[in-house]
């Protein structure tokens, strides 16, 4: 006999109730739960190794997100008809979701866990991200694997100007600033987002808003714990553990480590040097270390490492490259540094350095961005590349991964809030290459990012740049140092790392991960005021690097107009079979592409050369423009009969030359005078609205003889103006 389905319940406001569900699903999983809310259903499943594998010293947890297209009646566009590997948008929520269950573990615990979340229904208004988390930490509360506390995540969006909670795709396409937030019942944990130029106290007042709901969300996961019956958790394996090992590693090498530490070497020295006390160390034991106590002896070497940098920090304010604690590496930036790209920019800073281009597309370039509720094309693409050798290694090359794509994401979302609006005819793909990396080469990207796209000719309105931040506390004296500018090193022994990224007006984008209990919010308002001084510093070097966007594109670059026209014209355009456009393109050397807006035609004309894009703009204009009686049109002769001759005066747009508006001479054959394929200037005299056939004249335009050249009368005709 089934088990009975155990629910609780919850409103998120406004009617919108939400049921998180457990026992009907998964059941032979650690941990299964559903999340519903309208027409949307995510399954969460977690399950975990009772033991580690035999030498495993890291704690591997993986969390994978996935919609399936049938969720919204749909089936996958892919050659196979199956879902395939994660998207991007599958990564980066799997990424938010590892990111704030992560800390929740004991870090003692090294068992594997795996998290999968499932969208198994979809609702075409509902974001199943911002439920995806609740899932997973509801999955993990109704199972035994040991975690510390329950979490929860939800998305705080400013729609015209109030905070909404998990707002509807259509509320969110009006919002100004956006951030997803994970948090315990006391702390946040994860904050990721973006706004148009919100100011740090607005971006603290959506936190508050956003912890408040995810307050009421842990509640009814702790109401679903306690009637499911949880009685506590499975206890596991604890790593082995030598405290007189310890002792011999802390009295051996701590006042080298701190020596190192504090000399202000830089990165590749100073990790030679680590290396080498640690040979010095190891080879002090003689040949008494067993392979496990070697182990052993390295961790806690790293654990003395990561105490002794921090307490130098706290007590002596000073950092493993000298600095002080808000000053930034030194920078360097190039612009227009190589020949072919439509734009580049070089960073450095300090030992990160990120090599940038910007190349300008048509709009058949642009991407197409799929999910199982709506697919949407995007003209604003970024892309971040992590070489081996940016951190001195030597590894396999393979395709993006989990980080790149994040850190690429971060620095997309951030630019596009001063990119162009939709009449922006260009699609525009930005390439970061991290050819040096020791701290934040995501921020490095922003910057790069942002000149890159003023030295394309991207008519971006201020500069955005970046810059990542960290704090480091200790609890027992109440110390804490907040770092600007954080060097790798300085990034894995911190308490919390986070990124900011904006203008001079205001945050673009934020990314942050707190590891402590605790932090309070005015620890937070001096954190984001130190990192708004160290943005404002960097944003002043790139204003006299790029001061602002070229006013046009560089000479190579591809050329682009944008023309509407009536939506009547569009078949005019193209022609029969598409004839006309295919012709237009094959002489002009323009890539020519049509969209139906509304009521008119949405004509997107590209060019490599400005020559080919002038005379297809022409061609075009002349195939919609309406003739008009008396105007004057530069024609070419189509065919020549005994009456006249017929000329296309327009592209498309043919009249009748008689042969008595050819000249002021009689003519009784145009042999001689004009034939196939010659210009001729002409005046539009007159339309026959019955048949629509339209009169040119030649002669009108040709000053009228003071006596008759045949000896005879002059010829009629209309007489010249």
């Amino acid at each position: 006999m089934l088990q009975q389905p155990i629910q609780v319940s919850f409103d998120l406001g406004n009617g919108r109730e939400v049921i998180v569900e457990t026992g009907r699903l998964a059941r032979q999983a650690d941990g299964s739960v559903t999340v519903r809310q309208g027409k949307n259903i995510i399954l969460a499943t977690v399950c975990a190794n009772k033991e580690p594998k035999e030498g495993q010293d890291f704690f591997p947890l993986s969390v994978d997100y996935m919609e399936k297209f049938s969720s919204a009646g749909r089936i996958p566009g892919s050659f196979f008809k199956r879902e395939g590997r994660l998207s991007d948008s599958e990564i980066l929520i799997s990424r938010l979701i590892d990111r704030a269950l992560r800390p929740l573990f004991p870090e003692d615990y090294l068992c594997d866990v795996q998290v999968i979340i499932s969208l198994v229904s979809s609702d075409p208004e509902i974001m199943p991200d911002s439920l995806a988390c609740l899932a997973a930490s509801a999955a993990l509360a109704v199972s035994d694997i040991p975690i510390k506390e329950i979490i929860s995540e939800v998305r705080v969006a400013r729609v015209d100007g109030a905070f909404v909670v998990n707002p509807t795709r259509s509320e969110l396409a009006k919002a100004d600033m956006e951030f997803m937030v994970g948090a315990t019942e006391k702390n946040l944990m994860m904050v990721e987002g973006e706004s148009r130029e919100c100011s740090e106290e607005e971006f603290i007042k959506a936190l508050e808003v956003a912890h408040d709901a995810i307050r009421k969300q842990i509640k009814a996961q702790e109401e679903l714990r306690a009637k499911v019956g949880v009685k506590g958790k499975r206890d596991y394996p604890k790593p082995p553990q030598n405290e007189e090992l310890m002792n011999k590693v802390f009295a051996f090498a701590k006042d080298k480590v701190y020596s190192i530490s504090k000399s202000s070497s830089a990165k590749n020295e100073r990790s030679a040097a680590y290396d080498a006390v640690k040979q010095e160390l190891i080879a002090s034991f003689g040949g008494e270390l067993a392979d496990a106590d070697k182990k052993l002896v390295k961790k806690y070497y790293e654990d003395l490492k990561w105490e002794v940098v921090r307490d130098m920090i706290l007590d002596d304010r000073i950092r493993l490259d000298g600095r002080k604690l808000d000053v930034v590496r030194p920078l360097n930036m190039e612009v227009d540094v190589l020949p072919s790209p439509h734009g580049a920019a070089l960073f450095t800073r300090g030992e990160t350095q990120s090599l940038t281009t910007v190349t300008l597309g048509t709009p058949l370039d642009e991407l197409l961005v799929e999910s199982a509720a709506v697919s949407n094309y995007t003209k604003f693409i970024l892309h971040y590349n992590f070489p081996p050798y940016s951190t001195g290694e030597v590894k396999f090359l393979r395709g993006p991964g989990r980080r790149e794509v994040g850190h690429g994401n971060l620095a997309l979302r951030s630019l596009k809030q001063m990119m162009p609006g939709n009449d922006y005819p260009y699609t525009v793909r930005v390439v970061s290459d991290i050819l040096e990396s020791n701290g934040s080469s995501s921020m490095a990207t922003v910057c790069a990012g942002s000149l890159a796209l003023m030295d394309a000719g991207v008519p971006i309105p201020k500069h955005v740049g970046g810059v990542a931040m960290g704090l480091i506390t200790r609890p027992k004296d109440g110390k804490y140092a907040i770092l600007t500018d954080i060097l790798g090193d300085e990034d894995h022994l911190g308490d919390m790392d986070f990124k900011v990224t904006g203008t001079r007006d205001g945050i673009c984008g934020i990314q942050m991960d707190i590891k402590i209990d605790g932090l309070s919010m005015e620890t937070m308002r001096e954190a984001l005021e130190q990192a708004r001084k160290g943005r404002l510093h960097i944003l002043d070097a790139m204003y006299e690097a790029m001061p602002a966007a070229r006013p046009e594109v560089k000479p190579h670059s591809p050329r682009m107009v944008k023309l509407f026209i009536d939506k009547e014209f569009i078949g005019a355009v193209i022609g029969p079979q598409g004839k006309i456009i295919q012709e237009i393109q094959r002489e002009t050397g323009a890539t020519i592409n049509i969209e139906e807006v509304g009521n008119q035609g949405e004509v997107s004309i590209f060019s490599p050369a400005k020559e080919g894009l002038d005379k297809a703009v022409a061609w075009i204009k002349g195939i919609v423009a309406m003739p008009e009686v008396d105007e004057v049109y530069d024609a070419k002769v189509k065919s020549i009969m005994p009456y006249g001759a017929f000329v296309e005066f327009l592209p498309g747009k043919q009249g009748l030359l008689h042969i008595s508006e050819v000249s002021w001479k009689r003519l009784e054959t145009l042999e001689g005078v004009m034939k196939e394929g010659d210009d001729v200037k002409v005046k539009l005299i007159g339309v026959d609205h019955k048949t629509g056939k339209f009169k040119l004249s030649r002669k009108v335009l040709i000053p009228k003889p003071d006596f008759n050249p045949d000896g005879g009368k002059p010829q009629g005709g209309r007489q010249p103006e």
